[in-house]
C-alpha cells in the first residue's frame, strides 16, 4: 500500500477532501489537487501528516489543458504512474437556461467535462504501462435525473458518466478499472443556496449524505476487493430515483 499513489483533483474541501483523508489513513500516498483553494488544501496536508500519513500538493487550473498536461507529465516522469486517479474536480454556475449566459455554460463545461480529458489523458498512457490501476470519476444525480436550473452542470455530469464508461471499454484488458460516483445532496458548501424544505421530501432516508458516505465508495473502488468492477454508475443518494 505505501508504494500506491493516488491523485485526487479539487481534494482542498468537500467530497475530495473527504476521500483524501479517507485514502491518506488507508495508507496511499496522496497527491492533493487544488487551483486556488492553498490555505485549505495546506490545512489538509497538515492534518494528514500529523496523522502519520503521505501527502503532497499540486496546484493546476483543471480547465487549462496545456497547464494540465505540463504538470502531470512532470510528474509521472519524476515520481512514475499513479495507481489510482480520482477526478472530483468541479464546479457549479446555476441559472436557468433561458437566463444562463455564454460564460455560465463554458466555464462549467471546462471545470467539469472538459477536465476528464485534460487530467487523464496524460495519465492513462504510464498507469497502462503498468497494467494496473484506478480511475474513478465524481457525476452527480443531476448527471442523471437533470436538474432544473443546471442545464449547464447537468450536461457536464453526464457527459462525465459516458466518457468513464467508454473509457473503461478501452482499459478493462490491462486490469485497470473505471467507475463513476453520481452522489445525491451530499452536505459541503455546494448545497449552501439550496433551498432544502423543497429538495428533503424527495430523499426517502429524509437527510442529506456526508462527505465520508461518498469516500467510503471511492475507498473500496480504489482497493484491490474492486477488481472485477468497472464501467458502473454507483449512486450515493438516499434513495432519490
Amino acid at each position: 500500500m505505501n508504494e500506491k499513489k493516488v491523485l485526487i483533483t479539487g481534494a482542498s474541501r468537500g467530497i475530495g477532501r473527504a476521500i483524501a483523508l479517507a485514502a491518506a489513513e488507508a495508507g496511499y500516498q496522496i497527491t492533493a489537487h487544488y487551483n486556488r483553494g492553498k490555505e485549505a488544501a495546506e490545512t489538509l496536508q497538515n492534518e494528514i501528516l500529523e496523522k502519520g500519513g503521505k501527502i503532497e500538493l499540486i496546484q493546476f487550473d483543471v480547465s487549462d489543458r496545456d497547464e494540465c498536461r505540463e504538470k502531470l507529465e512532470k510528474w509521472s516522469q519524476e515520481n512514475g504512474a499513479f495507481w489510482g486517479v480520482i477526478c472530483n474536480a468541479g464546479i457549479c454556475a446555476d441559472n436557468t437556461f433561458i437566463a444562463m449566459s455564454s460564460e455560465g455554460w463554458d466555464s462549467v463545461l471546462r471545470t467539469d467535462l472538459d477536465s476528464f480529458y485534460n487530467v487523464l489523458q496524460p495519465l492513462v498512457m504510464p498507469i497502462c504501462r503498468k497494467k494496473q490501476g484506478r480511475i474513478i470519476t465524481i457525476s452527480s444525480i443531476s448527471g442523471i435525473m437533470g436538474n432544473r436550473g443546471q442545464v449547464n452542470y447537468s450536461a457536464a455530469k453526464a457527459g462525465i458518466i459516458g466518457a468513464t464508461k467508454a473509457l473503461a471499454l478501452e482499459l478493462a484488458s490491462r486490469s485497470i478499472t473505471v467507475n463513476c460516483i453520481a452522489p445525491g445532496l451530499i452536505d459541503t458548501d455546494m448545497l449552501v443556496d439550496v433551498p432544502m424544505d423543497r429538495v428533503l421530501p424527495m430523499i426517502p432516508m429524509g437527510r442529506t449524505g456526508k462527505p465520508q458516505e461518498v469516500a467510503s465508495l471511492a475507498l473500496f473502488l480504489l482497493s484491490e476487493q474492486s477488481s472485477y468492477i468497472t464501467r458502473q454508475v454507483i449512486s450515493v443518494n438516499g434513495g432519490m430515483l
